[in-house]
């Protein structure tokens, strides 16, 4: 589990002034919210690569996005660069296989899908590589909720594409993040960096050797420790026990907690089940907000204005408990910041959830809700 000391070394080493830049010990970290001002940069960072480019994806689609990441991989290892590319055997199912990957190997570049489905281990399909990662010679990295696919383009997609969050970042952190998916690659599912001191901001993946729910209780310990606010952002909100506990224990102690869902999403279920916890939690005093405008797809927290974590793993049981995920972890004030004022523009394109109407919905969608839990651990 996520021990006390990692909390308290982060918030020891944060002490510093709201001022400063975000050239860090960690180095400098940006951050990305639109897909075409991200896919653009990570194209320039791999067709800058001189050594290695290592990514690491969800989904990856055959569809502009996908033909112009994949180009790019091609072109890079053909000039002798080492090129590896890891896609989830489910997440990529009848995008991938059949037309970009033959044009990839036959480049050079290094494919592997993670978790392909065999009859002699049929479950082990549904324990997914959830992990949206990039690293370029070990210099700069790329991790956060966007996948390789035209929905994340409003270039390609239009306003209706996928509102979500990603961050990049250079020096210690970007060593790390190679060091996570070269044991990846090689099979080591539990490989954790070697820790810096002195780092304001850590990668965290949710499994280690010592702790398969690592994520979990860095949620549990952070939301104990909240003293003013939480804000939470997630497509896929289908919390277990622990964290709900956690979320209503921190109302309880005065925290206010504000929760940012999709009005819409893309997995029904999903929503169902999401809706199946929502009185439980209004009643409590939690502050769930629906966005309107398209499919919200960032998975993002703020507590008190001073630590931040972003990166794959949405609040459900799925990511915290049976997927391999990475998140970041960030006392950079800067960095916090940014991620509170976008919190606050999203809610202004969001409508509160009330607590009374809720209670007074139909029976239909009382029952979808209850379809949705009796599944959540398989969504």
């Amino acid at each position: 589990m996520v021990m006390k000391s990692e909390i308290n070394n982060m918030t020891n080493v944060c002490a510093c002034d709201q001022d400063s830049t975000t050239e860090t010990d960690d180095g400098l970290i940006a951050l990305y919210t639109e897909g075409d001002e991200l896919f653009e940069a990570m194209l320039t960072a791999i067709r800058g690569a001189k050594k290695t480019v290592w990514m690491e994806t969800y989904i990856f689609a055959d569809d502009e996005v996908g033909q112009c990441f994949s180009q790019a991989l091609s072109d890079k290892a053909s000039t002798g660069v080492e090129v590896r590319l890891l896609v989830d055997a489910l997440g990529s199912l009848f995008q991938f296989y059949h037309t970009l990957e033959p044009m990839l190997e036959a480049s050079g570049v290094k494919v592997r899908h993670f978790h392909r489905w065999h009859w002699r281990a049929p479950l082990r399909y549904n324990r997914r590589d959830h992990r949206k990662l990039l690293v370029v010679d070990g210099e700069v990295a790329f991790l956060g909720g966007f996948n390789i696919h035209r929905q994340s383009s409003q270039r390609y997609f239009g306003v209706a594409r996928w509102r979500d969050s990603h961050a990049s970042f250079h020096g210690v952190l970007a060593r790390q993040a190679g060091e996570i998916f070269d044991a990846f690659w090689c099979g080591d599912r539990h490989r954790l960096p070697k820790e810096e001191t002195q780092a304001s901001s850590m990668l965290v993946p949710n499994q280690t050797r010592r702790c398969r729910r690592r994520l979990a209780c860095l949620y549990a310990d952070f939301l104990g420790n909240a003293k003013q606010q939480v804000c939470l952002t997630t497509p896929y909100f289908v919390p277990d026990h622990r964290t709900q506990k956690a979320l209503l224990t921190a109302v309880k102690r005065g925290v206010e907690v504000r929760l940012l869902v999709p009005r819409s999403s893309d997995v029904r279920l999903a929503r169902w089940a999401a809706n199946a916890v929502y009185a439980h939690l209004l009643d409590a005093g939690v502050k769930i907000y629906e966005y309107l405008p398209r499919m919200l797809h960032a998975k993002v927290a703020i507590v008190d204005g001073r630590w931040a974590t972003l990166g794959t793993a949405n609040l459900d049981y799925r990511s915290l408990f049976q997927n391999y995920e990475l998140n970041l972890v960030s006392r950079n004030p800067d960095f916090c910041a940014r991620l509170q004022t976008q919190f606050e523009m999203d809610l202004t394109e969001a409508s509160a959830v009330c607590a009374t109407r809720w209670r007074q919905r139909r029976w239909v969608p009382r029952l979808a809700e209850l379809l949705g839990w009796s599944v959540r651990r398989w969504l």
